[in-house]
């Protein structure tokens, strides 16, 4: 991993978060265009939002990519929870680089080695609740302790009694438009009872 990231993706928000987003791993993203004119390339346009949703393998901040960065925080926002209130990180710190150059998986190993990050992250937070989005983030929290079946354990907290706060599985972004209907939620539903599971454990 250390040879396909540029940059390590910590997490970012508030150090008094009521709630902690976990996500897998940073985004593979988009390479930043060169300001330099002397190297041929394209000048970058100056367009900060562009900049902002690289994603985490170029921005080095978690949940930062164009599609899952932005649907993860537009999410947390319509269930009533500001930025203030909001702290996001991965549970692998290094962008994960499959065969074709995307995202792949990542594995127990990467998981375990960056496990202690993690753990320092959340406890430094102390956090009410403890979003996981997919299953190597709830894996990566929980450990033995994650439901058998993932998708059988979505919006069905769990206390832990490592961090002394309720684990809330949620569906990868990635796939939220695909699992969603299979759990019996539309968008609307879902938001709903993220913000009646949160409000319920602050």
């Amino acid at each position: 991993m250390v040879e396909s990231r540029e940059r390590i993706a910590w997490g970012n928000g508030s150090l008094d978060a009521a709630v902690v987003v976990v996500g897998e791993a940073p985004a593979a993203g988009v390479e930043p265009r060169s300001t330099d004119h002397s190297s041929g390339a394209s000048p970058r346009d100056g367009d900060s939002d562009a900049d902002r949703w690289r994603g985490g393998n170029w921005t080095g901040k978690a949940y930062t990519s164009r599609h899952s960065g932005r649907t993860v925080r537009e999410l947390f926002a319509d269930a009533g929870l500001g930025p203030e209130e909001l702290y996001v990180t991965n549970a692998v710190k290094c962008f994960p680089e499959g065969e074709d150059g995307s995202n792949r998986e990542p594995t127990a190993d990467e998981r375990a080695n960056c496990r202690t990050h993690l753990r320092t992250e959340i406890e430094r937070i102390d956090p009410a609740v403890i979003a996981t989005t997919g299953k190597h983030a709830t894996l990566s929290v929980l450990g033995d302790d994650a439901p058998e079946s993932f998708l059988d354990g979505v919006l069905d907290p769990v206390e832990s009694e490592d961090f002394d706060a309720a684990v809330l599985p949620l569906v990868h972004p990635s796939y939220q438009n695909v699992w969603l209907p299979r759990l019996g939620y539309d968008r609307e539903t879902y938001v709903e009872a993220i913000r009646a599971r949160i409000a319920a454990r602050r």
